[in-house]
This record gives C-alpha cells, sequence and structure tokens, in this order.
C-alpha cells in the first residue's frame, strides 16, 4: 500500500517538468502546431515500459460521456496519473451520450474531428467508410508492433478478430470487450424481481413466464408496501424492447445474442432465420400485450428516461425492473435476477446475452493524428491486466484494497460512502468508465462494477446450464451492403418495432398480424436476408 503511495508521488515528481514541456509547446500534433514526421513520431516511442515517449505529445480526443461520468475527465485520478506515466497529455472533448451519434456524424462529415474517437460508439458501417477513405487508421501492421496485450487477446478470441476485420480486410477499431468467460457482464442488465414481496405473497421465484405473470399480476393486486395506497408497480423499466429481448427466449428466440436483434438460427434448418415474423414469435408480443393491458407494466414505459425511472425505483414500488442492479442505480436491496424463464412450449433459453466486442467502434484513431504509434501504446495498456487493473480499480491503497485471498475491493468510501452518494457517484472522480462504451478488456478479477455484485453474479450462474450455445459478434458490411441496410434494411427494422408497440398497447389488434407479416415481406424482406447471408459467410469463414 505506501510502496503505490511513494510510486505514485515519485512519478508525479519526475514527470512534472516533462508534462510542463508539453504543454508550452514541444513535439505536438495539436492544431496550428509542428508535428514531427511519421519517422520522428515514431522515433519518440518507447517500444516497452513507461514513459511511452521520450518527449511529452499532445492528443486531442472526442469522447462519449454518460450523465454518471464527471464533467472534466482530465481531473479523475486514473487520468491524471496516466498522464504523469506516459507523459501523453489528453484533452478529453466531452460530448453526453445522447447527443453523441449527432456530433459524431457532424465532426466526421465536416472534416473537424480530433486525434482519436474515445468511447465514441462509432458504427461498423462508418468503421467500413472512413476506414476505406483514409480518415480512420488502419490499424493491422500498428496492433502487430505497438499493442502486444491487443495482439494476445486477437489470438485467444478468433471471434475477436472477425468481428473487427473490415470486409476490405482492415482492423481500424480497438473495441469494448468483455471476457466470453464473464457472463454476468454479458448479461449486464438482469431481469429483477424484488424478494421481500415473493416472500409477502408466499410465492417462490418465477421460473416460468406464467409464474412471473402471476408475480406480476399480485403485485398489482396487494399493497405489498403497506401505505394504504395502489402506488405498487408490478413491472417498470426504459422502454419495452428490454423486457422482449429477457423474455423472448422461453419461446427459443435470439439464439445467437443481442448482437442480432432480428436474425437468429432455425434450430431445425440450421439457416439463419428472421425471426421477428415466425408465427411463435407472434406469441412473444401476445404475452408482452397481456401484461400491458391488464396494466402490469408500467405506462410511462415508451417514454421514461432513465433518470425518471431510478427515481421511482427509489421510492421501493417496483415488483419487477430491467437495469444493471437496482443496488446501485437505486439504492435498492433485496433484489434478486431471474435465470432463463420456461415458455408454454417448454423452451427454455438465455438468449439476453451481449456479444463479447459488446462496442466494436469505441476507439478509433484519425488520419490527424501525427503520432499513431504513441496513441496505440496508450490504448493497449488497458488490454493488460495491469492496465486494465488501473482502469477500472484505480490505485492500491487509494481507492482499492487486495484482501489476503488476492481479490480486489474497492475502499470503504466507494462502496459505503459517507456522504449518503451512490457507488457510482462516489467512484466518479476517481474513474470514467461508468456508463459503459469504454475500449478496454473487461474481466471479473478486476471489474467492480454492478455486474460483479454477489445477486449479479448469481444471475450468471442460475443463465450458465441455459445460456445460448454460440454467441455471435456483429457482422460487419461492404458499403454496398450498408447502403441496403440504412435504407430498406433500416425502413423494415423501423416499421417492426413501430408495430409492436402497437400490438403491445392494443392501438394494433392481434388479427392483423398476418397482415403485417405481408408488409415486412413487401418492404424486402427477401433481399434483407441475402445481404445478411453475404455478411454470414465472410464472417464464418474469415481468419
Amino acid at each position: 500500500m505506501h510502496t503505490t503511495r511513494w510510486t505514485a508521488a515519485a512519478l508525479s515528481l519526475a514527470m512534472a517538468g516533462g508534462l510542463l514541456a508539453g504543454c508550452s509547446g514541444g513535439q505536438t500534433g495539436g492544431e496550428g502546431e509542428p508535428a514531427p514526421s511519421g519517422g520522428e513520431a515514431a522515433a519518440n516511442v518507447n517500444k516497452t515500459g513507461m514513459p511511452i515517449v521520450k518527449e511529452p505529445i499532445n492528443l486531442t480526443f472526442f469522447t462519449g460521456k454518460a450523465a454518471t461520468n464527471g464533467n472534466n475527465f482530465e481531473e479523475t485520478l486514473v487520468w491524471k496519473e496516466y498522464a504523469k506515466m506516459t507523459n501523453i497529455n489528453v484533452k478529453f472533448q466531452l460530448v453526453p451520450f445522447e447527443n453523441l451519434t449527432e456530433k459524431r456524424n457532424l465532426a466526421l462529415a465536416g472534416g473537424d474531428y480530433p486525434d482519436a474517437f474515445y468511447s465514441a460508439r462509432v458504427p461498423a458501417s462508418d468503421l467500413m467508410k472512413y476506414g476505406a477513405q483514409g480518415t480512420f487508421v488502419r490499424l493491422n501492421d500498428l496492433i502487430d508492433q505497438y499493442a502486444p496485450n491487443f495482439k494476445r487477446l486477437l489470438e485467444k478470441y478468433p471471434d475477436l478478430k472477425k468481428g473487427l476485420t473490415m470486409p476490405d480486410g482492415g482492423i481500424y477499431s480497438f473495441p469494448s470487450f468483455y471476457s466470453p468467460e464473464f457472463l454476468s457482464m454479458l448479461i449486464g442488465t438482469p431481469l429483477w424481481v424484488k424478494q421481500e414481496w415473493l416472500d409477502k405473497l408466499n410465492m417462490k421465484e418465477p421460473t416460468t413466464t406464467e409464474e412471473f405473470y402471476q408475480f406480476l399480476k399480485k403485485v398489482k393486486e396487494t399493497d405489498l408496501n403497506g401505505n394504504g395506497q395502489a402506488d405498487e408497480i408490478p413491472y417498470a423499466g426504459t422502454g419495452i424492447n428490454p423486457l422482449i429481448e429477457q423474455i423472448r427466449g422461453a419461446w427459443g428466440f435470439g439464439n445467437r445474442g443481442l448482437g442480432h436483434k432480428f436474425v437468429d438460427v432455425d434450430p431445425n434448418t440450421n439457416e439463419l432465420r428472421f425471426f421477428r415474423t415466425d408465427p411463435k414469435y407472434k406469441e412473444v408480443i401476445e404475452y408482452v400485450r397481456k401484461l400491458y393491458t391488464e396494466g402490469l407494466i408500467d405506462k410511462e414505459i415508451f417514454t421514461i428516461k432513465t433518470a425518471a425511472l431510478y427515481a421511482k425505483g427509489q421510492q421501493g414500488i417496483l415488483g419487477a425492473t430491467i437495469n444493471p442492479n437496482p443496488k446501485t442505480q437505486m439504492n435498492q436491496d433485496g433484489y434478486i435476477g431471474l435465470g432463463a424463464l420456461k415458455g408454454p412450449h417448454g423452451d427454455q433459453l438465455y438468449s439476453h446475452i451481449k456479444v463479447p466486442a459488446v462496442w466494436p467502434g469505441a476507439f478509433v484513431i484519425t488520419d490527424k493524428n501525427k503520432h499513431p504509434e504513441a496513441t496505440v501504446r496508450w490504448i493497449d495498456h488497458f488490454y493488460g491486466d495491469e492496465g486494465a487493473t488501473f482502469y477500472f480499480m484505480g490505485i492500491e491503497g487509494q481507492t482499492y484494497t487486495k484482501t489476503a485471498d488476492g481479490k480486489l475491493e474497492f475502499v470503504e468510501e466507494i462502496t459505503n460512502n459517507p456522504n449518503g452518494l451512490t457507488m457510482d457517484q462516489a467512484l466518479a472522480k476517481y474513474i470514467t468508465w461508468l456508463g459503459g462504451s469504454y475500449p478496454g478488456y473487461v474481466q471479473e478479477k478486476y471489474f467492480k462494477g454492478s455486474e460483479t455484485l454477489p445477486e449479479s453474479l448469481a444471475v450468471g450462474e442460475k443463465a450458465q446450464p441455459h445460456k445460448i450455445p454460440e454467441i455471435w459478434n456483429a457482422f460487419n458490411f461492404t458499403e454496398e451492403e450498408s447502403e441496403f441496410r440504412s435504407t430498406i434494411g433500416s425502413d423494415i427494422e423501423t416499421y417492426i418495432g413501430e408495430m409492436e408497440a402497437k400490438f403491445i398497447t392494443g392501438a394494433q389488434p392481434m388479427s392483423e398480424w398476418d397482415k403485417y407479416v405481408a408488409n415486412v415481406q413487401k418492404m424486402g424482406l427477401d433481399e434483407y436476408m441475402k445481404v445478411y447471408n453475404q455478411a454470414y459467410e465472410r464472417y464464418k469463414n474469415s481468419k
């Protein structure tokens, strides 16, 4: 503990002069400043160890920001220390996630973009488009030479390389990558139910869709908080899709994970299936419609924002909800996460599992970056154990301690804040991974977010026996295929989302289902599946 503090202090003193020199000019790639040639920039890089560069450099990153994060990344503990360690000073231009897509698109279209996009959720279509144009730097050789940690991951997990490789063979990004062994993280947002209310109702934990329905019904009918008001909400969430995605495995759908929200594999033919119009999928929508029309789903489900949902949750009135963990987001203990519910035909599949490369375009280097070698080394540190532990946990003795058996734990100021802050609020001054989308490698041993709390890990254990047999990363499409998907494909997906909402709310009678399916077919479903199959064949055969 004392050694770590001394090291941090020594680094501060040793680097201070260099940092000041970097701020006053030096060899930087900033706008309006002279930037070294590729050869000079590479010569400034130490191939191993710290600091990453001999002479300080400055970089600017376009950066996605969650509401739970602080407003000045440079002042957080991790980035202050990393600047000292590396000799690289990063300015994070923060853009709220709700405005991210618009701002990112404007920056790229106008040519006013910085050295890199950090946690900026760059979609695969843009990786392909701007990679081919040269706006995004092709990383294949740079990874080979300057990213030993990430290179090891590509070799260990061939599917990761498949998911990142564009149709032209180029890799243009570093992802947010969840260890395939870290199931509670891949689940992310389980379906939670209030254990105290189960006990009061003398009901066991729901294991079937019918038992879940009966629980919600009893919550509506019973004054479980004893205040004499019918204020209990059986199920609440943000949007209806999270609930559909949680329960459709009870009908056998979504069997390749959340990276493929419309297509999976037909178990009878082993061929791709557009499952959202499957006759059996109609039952999924009918089930959710029943919950909604009987008042078992919060009437604000289609409009409520996350902050408002969490405020409701803090009142202790939710029987069931979907979020990372009610304890960290709502300060509510006593919820348990459900495993795979068994459906009416005996299907029991836990399909609510994210792709391991959950954000493929989490970090992208642009052609304006005069220090690509140093930038690759800068980001690669977080794909190794040492860098990832630092990124997620901070500094030993200051933000976390190590138990006798080697487990890492946040200090009590974070886990049981004396000022009543939630764990996320207490963490915000130290780290910036709150809200997700960050580039990095997530493993259970050093990631201590909501997904590693005991009740979250218990969900992973429950899901394990029924988890989907194979998780696919998202497919990558050619520019021509992407054009189809952004036009006709997007129209089909939007229409399906709108119609499912109408069926669920009763705005559209279920008797119109066949007509709706026929409309999807007419909109170009055959071409949609042709494009999807082409991308699947590339994915399957890529090395």
